[in-house]
């Protein structure tokens, strides 16, 4: 029973490898459009060094930075189901009075404003 198993796993796995590639092949027999390089939108023949910018830049780090603070507060909501005791709920406003604190301060210098005044 063991060894039938066996074999049809292999069998199942060399048919799908078979229609995989013939899936290819035919995907990429027609268009020869399919075979150039892709670079994110721009032409891979231009000029390699466009103008990028930084304001652009930093609002995504920014984004990111607190994406990452709001993926930490996630195991709060399991604290909210059990018995939060004092040290969590100081802890829990100390780390939101960070966040806050970081954001009206990105905010007071400009970072947030996409345009300049």
């Amino acid at each position: 029973m063991f060894m039938l198993m066996v074999s049809f796993t292999i069998i199942l796995c060399a048919a799908l490898i078979l229609v995989f590639y013939i899936t290819n092949y035919i995907s990429y027999s027609d268009f020869s459009e399919k075979l150039t390089p892709f670079e994110c939108g721009f032409d891979p023949l231009s000029k390699m060094r466009s103008p990028f910018s930084t304001r652009f830049f930093l609002l995504v780090v920014l984004f990111l930075i607190f994406d990452v603070e709001i993926a930490l507060l996630f195991p709060v909501l399991n604290i909210f189901t059990t018995e939060m005791s004092f040290m969590t709920t100081s802890a829990l406003i100390i780390f939101l009075m960070i966040l806050l604190f970081g954001m009206f301060h990105e905010w007071n210098e400009g970072a947030l404003d996409w345009f300049s005044k």
